[in-house]
Parts: C-alpha cells; structure tokens; sequence
C-alpha cells in the first residue's frame, strides 16, 4: 500500500498523520484484492509526497484506468483546511509491482 500526500497543504504532522491513517484504513477495509495476503506479510506501508492536487488527482486517475484500488481523502474542515479539501489518496494494498507503477517515482515523507 502507498499514501500519497499533497505538499502544498499547510498541515501539521498530526493532521498529516490522521489524513494518512484515514487513508490507510478506508484502503484496507474495502479492498479485498490481496488484502489477505497484505496483512500476513505485515501490512507494508509507504507514503509519499506529491507536489499539489493535480498532481495526487493525475495518480488517482492512473490508478483506476488500470485498476488499481484507491481511496482518495476529502478533509471534513473542522480544523486546519477547508472542508472537501483533497488532502491525500491510498493505493492498493497489491503487489510492490503495482504499487510502484503508480507512486515509484515520488520522494517518501
């Protein structure tokens, strides 16, 4: 599973934390494709950052043309940000393969 991140939000690391949790989660529990597997081998986790939200929605796209399991993050907008504010998206969980075709190319947090 990867989480990708928008840099250009002005968010603390708790709120970066939640939103990536939140993203974490919703991938896990409603993705059934290697998700079994996934938790056995320890539920891998990368996150990365992506420069702003065309950027994390260009990932998100690529990732449902081929099929990839995402689950895009709107913040609720009771603390830092706006609400519906597309704060971060999770990929998969899949093969390392797979994941790396959508967000290999981009620098870890």
């Amino acid at each position: 599973m990867a989480i990708a991140v928008r840099k250009d939000l002005t968010m603390g690391k708790g709120k970066i934390a939640a939103q990536v949790a939140h993203a974490a989660v919703e991938c896990s529990m409603n993705s059934s494709k290697e998700r079994s597997k996934w938790v056995s081998e320890g539920q891998k986790k990368i996150v990365v950052w992506v420069k702003d939200e065309k950027e994390l929605q260009d990932l998100i796209n690529k990732a449902r043309s081929t099929g990839v399991h995402c689950c895009p993050i709107r913040d609720a907008g009771l603390t830092q940000l706006e609400p519906d504010t597309l704060t971060c998206s999770g990929f998969g969980p899949d093969e390392d393969s797979v994941i790396d075709s959508i967000t290999g190319g981009f620098k870890l947090v």
